[in-house]
């Protein structure tokens, strides 16, 4: 998770579990959903986000595709709360694909749209959580949930 992200974390105990897990993200084993809080309306005709995103490490410019499906929960003039299901698991996937469509998470201050933010960072919390997580390991279903914290819900209550 990014530091900002709230929500759901897995931390291994053993260096086996730790190599189990790190396995499992890669082979896409491990089921994430988050939600998220953006600016504006998302209008989009596909529940699908698929991008090629862009990194740089030491002066090299890397390319990888990152795939996300949404769904909308709660839409209002100014703002979309959405669920969102990320199938890769990039850097700032989720962060650089709403703002590459436009729709910036509130409270994000790496990825914004000056039209939302009038060029300022905001003082809020970074509105994105990291809400369920399930996998299987031994033919045994695991499945963890983290209900969002109280500035999350009364944004949701005031905005919605």
């Amino acid at each position: 998770l990014d530091k900002e992200t709230s929500g759901i974390l897995i931390i291994a105990k053993t260096r086996e579990y730790a190599q189990l897990f790190t396995s499992l993200f890669r082979l896409r084993k491990i089921h994430k959903t988050y939600l998220a809080i953006t600016h504006g309306k998302i209008n989009l005709k596909t529940n699908l986000l698929k991008d090629d995103l862009t990194t740089y490490e030491n002066g090299k410019k890397f390319t990888q595709n990152a795939t996300t499906y949404f769904k909308v929960i709660k839409k209002s003039e100014n703002f979309t709360f959405v669920e969102l299901n990320p199938i890769t698991g990039r850097k700032h996937q989720l962060r650089k694909q709403l703002f590459n469509i436009g729709n910036p998470i509130v409270g994000d201050n790496k990825y914004f749209a000056s039209k939302y933010n009038r060029g300022k960072k905001t003082k809020s919390n970074l509105f994105l959580h990291a809400y369920k997580i399930k996998f299987m390991i031994n033919n045994v279903k695991y499945n963890f949930k983290a209900n969002y914290n109280s500035e999350f819900f009364n944004f949701i209550k005031k905005n919605f």
